[in-house]
This record gives structure tokens, sequence and C-alpha cells, in this order.
């Protein structure tokens, strides 16, 4: 169940939620790969044929490459965990914005307060559906959320329940 759906006030639906684009987790994945890659290459290397004497730095990258691989697991688990802990979904009579897991941000503005919503996408953004969302409330300072999935279908969704307009298939 997802923060929007454990929150909701009295006679709230939500209408339309999203998270970030996988793009955020691919400066982790990257790392992670080429962790990987090295930690692996030391594991299946043949160091056990060394001869003699040096027979026992092939223990030592062993454990070099299953350090290189720990690593590169929690990597990819940083950048999967930052993905997970944004949350963006619109409902008919807010929009509730969590990010963070340890360290929690939200943010709920009601529809009727909404004065802007602004889309801000790349050249890649516009490629792979991902941008930043503006949200100004009335006089409030602008809410800048990057990198966000879908961020015209996030706008269309915040203006049809403004509109009043049912929930889109």
């Amino acid at each position: 169940m997802s923060y929007a759906e454990k929150h909701l006030i009295a006679g709230e639906i939500v209408q339309y939620e999203t998270r970030l684009h996988w793009i955020v987790m691919l400066g982790h994945a990257l790392i992670a790969a080429v962790l990987a890659l090295v930690g692996v290459s030391l594991l299946i290397t043949p160091w056990s044929s060394v001869n003699g004497g040096e027979a026992s730095s092939a223990g030592a990258l062993r454990w070099a490459g299953v350090a290189c691989v720990v690593v590169a697991a929690i990597f990819f688990g940083i950048g999967f965990v930052r993905r997970s802990a944004t949350e963006m979904a619109v409902t008919n009579k807010r929009v509730i914005v969590k990010s963070g897991l340890a360290n929690r941000r939200t943010i709920e503005l009601l529809l009727s307060r909404i004065e802007s919503i602004a889309i801000e996408e790349p050249a890649l953004g516009r490629l792979l559906g991902y941008g930043t969302v503006i949200v100004r409330g009335t006089g409030g300072t602008p809410e800048v959320f990057p990198q966000i999935a879908r961020p015209l279908e996030f706008r269309e969704q915040v203006q049809r329940q403004i509109a009043g307009e049912p929930k889109s298939s």
C-alpha cells in the first residue's frame, strides 16, 4: 500500500500515481555493473594455478572479488531504494508527494490551491519519458521534483481533477 493510500481523508480516492523514472538508478547501476564485472573476474580467474609462493595472493584476490560483488549489490540497492522512496499521487482532492525513506519529506497541496504545474523535459527526457515537475501553490514557493516518470501525464491528471473530470482509464 502506497503512502497516499495510507493517508487518504474522508471521501478521497487516488486517481493517479507515479514514481521517479528508472534513469535515477543509471549511475548506481553502471557503478554496480563495473564492480560486479571486476569481482566476478577476480573470482573465476584461475588463480589457484599460480605457482607455490603466490598461492596466498590467490586467496586475497578471491576475497577482493567477493568484496567487489558485495559493494556492487550495495550500490544497486541504494539506487533502487532511492527510486522506490519517492511517490507522487493525484487524488480527487489533493496532490501528495512523499520523498525519502529515513528522512521523509511530504508535500500535500489541495487542488484548489494549485496555481500552476510546469514541466521541464530535456531532450533525453522526452525520448525516455522523464522530466522535472514544478508545482506552484497559491502564495507559496515552487516545489521542484526532478526525474519524474511521465511528467506530462501527471500534469494532465492534476488538470483533470481540478476541472472535476472523472478518472481516465
